[in-house]
């Protein structure tokens, strides 16, 4: 499982790295809605909460479904501006006036990505267009609440009413505390902006890549930049470019704007705590299900204690020792046990930081 990029015949002038203060702003209302994504940011939301307007605070709540369980592309509207060459504006203002220039299509399509209701990564009409996807919109949003719905049908009403209103919503969210978040995070950006774009001038695509995340592969020969993720999806550069976009909310979240027809986009968090070299989803994949057998279980807690080899095992355990050794096989395929030879004999021990890593692993891995 996997987003891909292809980037066939993409010139490096192309590619650019930039901070966006609008996608800042949307992970900024994503952490505070979802606090339990972000345990390093308890302090910042605490101290925002604290200090929010009621009133503003229940018009947080009322379109929380825009950022709480699916990050909508309109905090990224200059990748959906034809030709695919748009950078982030350097003020929010600049990138309101960017999200002002979507369609009424676009800007539909992308407010409903939380019904999971449009083919994302496909061409076709929209809800304003299409009766059938209308329908299915209202739908699924009722599904999820009567507000989800509310929002739905006054936004499929009279999009450029809802407009206005989220504009004003994100202005006054500036005023409230983003402004000063943005003043002391947008250095950070910056720097870490420059630095890649300094991997890329010096080293290439493959180096910046490798240092925006461990999960981000570059396949040259092919042509495709691949992201370890659990979910799928697929899109191009084609004539446009590639946008790298830092984040300092977005731990654990690493996301690809792969929507069909927009300028393709890596949103990355920078300054995280993040391992070095977190497992993939198929790492991940094969060690929760080696652990999931209960005769490896109990194998796991012998090798936890102290080293065993294979007859030992046997003999604790009551089983033969080909048995034993599949059930090793499959931990040690999933890097969760290590070996040593001591003369003739062969002693297998639990990994243990590997083993006490899984849960914040697991929770990156899906949060990815």
């Amino acid at each position: 499982m996997s987003v891909r990029i292809d980037i066939a015949g993409l010139r490096p002038e192309r590619v650019a790295v930039v901070p966006s203060p609008l996608a800042e702003l949307g992970m900024a209302l994503h952490a505070l809605s979802e606090p339990g994504h972000h345990p390093g940011l308890q302090g910042w939301v605490t101290s925002v909460t604290a200090g929010l307007d009621s009133h503003l605070a229940d018009r947080m709540c009322e379109a929380d479904f825009l950022w709480r369980t699916t990050f909508s592309d309109m905090f990224l509207p200059f990748a959906g501006t034809p030709g695919g060459s748009t950078l982030p504006g350097a003020t929010l203002a600049e990138e309101l006036d960017q999200l002002d220039k979507l369609t009424d299509e676009q800007f539909v399509d992308t407010a409903l990505e939380f019904t999971c209701a449009l083919p994302y990564g496909l061409p076709g009409p929209g809800p304003l267009a299409d009766a059938g996807l209308r329908s299915r919109a209202v739908e699924l949003a009722a599904a999820r609440g009567p507000q989800q719905m509310r929002f739905t049908e006054r936004l499929l009403a009279d999009p450029p009413r809802i407009r206005g209103w989220l504009r004003q919503f994100l202005e006054d969210c500036e005023e409230a505390f983003f402004a000063e978040t943005w003043s002391r995070l947008r250095h950070q950006l910056t720097a870490d902006a420059r630095l890649k774009t300094e991997l890329l001038r010096r080293k290439g695509l493959a180096e910046a890549l490798a240092s925006v995340s461990p999960a981000v592969a570059l396949d040259e020969a092919a042509g495709r930049i691949t992201v370890d993720k659990l979910g799928e999806g697929r899109t191009a550069t084609a004539d446009g470019g590639l946008l790298l976009v830092p984040t300092s909310l977005g731990w654990p979240h690493l996301m690809v704007l792969h929507r069909y027809g927009w300028q393709p986009v890596l949103h990355y968090p920078v300054g995280s705590p993040e391992l070095a070299a977190p497992p993939s989803v198929e790492q991940l994949t094969l060690r929760m299900t080696a652990l999931s057998h209960p005769v490896r279980m109990r194998i796991c807690r012998s090798l936890a204690r102290s080293a065993h080899t294979t007859s030992e095992l046997a003999q604790v355990r009551g089983m033969t020792a080909p048995e034993i050794s599949r059930h090793l096989s499959v931990l040690k395929k999933a890097g969760l046990i290590t070996t040593r030879r001591r003369g003739r004999y062969v002693l297998h021990q639990l990994d243990v930081s590997v083993v006490a890593r899984l849960g914040s692993d697991f929770l990156e891995g899906i949060l990815r």
